[in-house]
């Protein structure tokens, strides 16, 4: 069986592949949600869902940091990745232990390219299509239903210094469909914003992550720009995998 992953690499498997280490936390949480979490051998530290999954299963690093002899070790059939979650050197030297997939995300088209090819892979077709079919449903009854008023927006996802998301990200597709103007939009992925820049939105979302926003940060930031400010679930934003089947719901709730 051939397979091609979102960079256009190709793999070869002569069977579905069984054991799994994953190093993208959305998609670990993709693949158990799609029935494969007994092919689950190894996972990051930041592969926090399910919530009990790292007590069953060998934590092999971070996304940026990894062991490869516990890699090895566990003997995975493939290695799931990632093109911004996941270092270039890493995925090289990953594959010298197994075939490496690696995703490259940055709209909900790619999302659904990413689903189906896992389920290709790991002969669960059935179950990734009703994953999409829920997603597709889940949207289409946001942008029916929901009109969110338009507002200009910086998404905080660092302090110290203060970074944003821009362009060519997932998080910039969300805060589209949310009716949100980025502001960074024109700007590199992820580029450095003073207080002054963000005195120009009309609100700023401070994230969950990969900084941990508190409502401290918000209620400073309040002060300091005299304008809106509201603390997000990044999960919601950033998580492309089953996560954004629940994203529409929680996106009515911040409006």
């Amino acid at each position: 069986m051939e397979c091609v992953d979102q960079l256009g690499r190709k793999l070869q498997f002569s069977k579905p592949p069984k054991r799994v280490v994953s190093l993208v936390p959305s998609q670990t949480e993709l693949l158990v949600d799609i029935g494969l979490r007994e092919n689950l051998v190894g996972v990051t530290k930041f592969c926090i869902h399910p919530k009990d999954l790292r007590k069953n299963i060998t934590v092999v690093g971070g996304t940026k940091n990894v062991n490869y002899k516990k890699i090895e070790a566990l003997r995975p059939d493939i290695i799931i990745c990632n093109k911004e979650e996941n270092t270039k050197e890493i995925v090289e030297g990953l594959s010298l232990i197994a075939p490496v997939w690696v995703s490259d995300i940055y709209t909900i088209e790619h999302v659904f390219e990413m689903i189906h090819s896992i389920g290709e892979i790991f002969n669960v077709s059935q179950n990734a299509s009703i994953l999409i079919e829920g997603i597709k449903s889940s949207k289409a009854s946001f942008l029916k239903n929901f009109q969110p008023v338009e507002k200009s927006v910086y998404y905080l996802i660092w302090k110290n210094p203060f970074m944003v998301a821009g362009q060519d990200t997932f998080i910039n597709t969300l805060l589209k469909l949310n009716n949100y103007k980025n502001l960074s939009e024109k700007n590199s992925r992820y580029p450095e914003v003073s207080i002054t820049d963000l005195k120009k939105a009309d609100l700023v979302l401070l994230s969950s992550e990969p900084f941990p926003f508190k409502e401290q940060d918000m209620i400073k930031l309040k002060k300091e720009l005299n304008t809106e400010v509201l603390l997000v679930d990044g999960e919601y934003f950033s998580w492309y995998g089953s996560r954004l089947k629940d994203s529409f719901n929680y996106f009515k709730s911040l409006h």
